[in-house]
């Protein structure tokens, strides 16, 4: 029994997941966050599956890290053999602000280490910084990002600085459901821009504990044409 109470008593989960956007809160501090998932793309004939993952721990209220990237990768081009490998991996420190009740902002520093081989990863570390806004509009929260990423792998023609926005909307349909619509995009100079529309529903049977499940269509032929994901968001440890 001190066993469940003290589970009871335990702060929820932050979940980052299912959206691109990152929110501004950090995870309660002290509290250590696996997300794990599954991740399928189809393109014009080319597939790719890999395995995402984020460990999150907030030191307090206003700084924390995030360590994410995909634990394998299984990808296939039209006529190429298939690749199989673990993927990249992103460092990131994460500052907030809280601004009030249901508003808060941030500031996010990546640094994405090229631990893919060839033929998965780039090759060449990247290097982003982005800004959050969180806000609540009644029942509906939005998490809306700004980010400039410096691409280390660019062909002759490409330009070095990569820009992309997202605004993520959700919403609690019951005690236990609920969920999220959001579209994204990225341009950078010498290359075609992406931009995406997301749908996502997400099942907490208990607070320290969400699963997620949803879907993504590319809206030009710059991005992949359908994605699929799932996944979870659980505390490991506490320190």
């Amino acid at each position: 029994m001190p066993l469940a109470s003290h589970a009871d008593d335990a702060p929820p989960v932050t979940p980052y997941r299912p959206s691109v956007s990152s929110p501004a809160q950090l995870p309660a501090p002290g509290q250590l966050e696996l997300e794990l998932g599954g991740l399928g793309q189809r393109d014009h004939g080319a597939r790719r599956s890999s395995l995402p993952y984020a460990l999150k721990l907030g030191f307090n209220p206003e700084w924390g890290v995030v360590v994410g990237g995909e634990a394998w990768v299984s990808q296939r081009e039209p006529g190429m053999a298939r690749e199989r490998g673990a993927g990249d991996t992103a460092f990131t420190l994460k500052r907030a602000w809280l601004a009030g009740e249901g508003e808060a902002y941030g500031l996010e520093w990546t640094a994405r280490a090229p631990t893919a081989k060839t033929g998965i990863g780039s090759g060449k570390a990247d290097y982003a910084v982005n800004g959050i806004c969180s806000r609540d509009f009644g029942a509906i929260h939005m998490d809306a990002n700004l980010n400039a990423t410096r691409i280390g792998a660019r062909a002759p023609g490409e330009g070095r600085i990569q820009t992309g926005m997202s605004a993520s909307f959700s919403t609690p349909v019951n005690a236990q459901w609920g969920a999220t619509v959001e579209w994204s995009g990225a341009r950078r100079s010498g290359t075609p821009s992406t931009a995406q529309l997301l749908a996502a529903a997400a099942y907490s049977p208990h607070p320290r504990l969400t699963v997620d499940v949803g879907v993504a269509r590319g809206l030009n032929r710059a991005t992949p044409q359908w994605a699929w994901f799932t996944g979870l968001v659980l505390p490991i440890a506490n320190f």
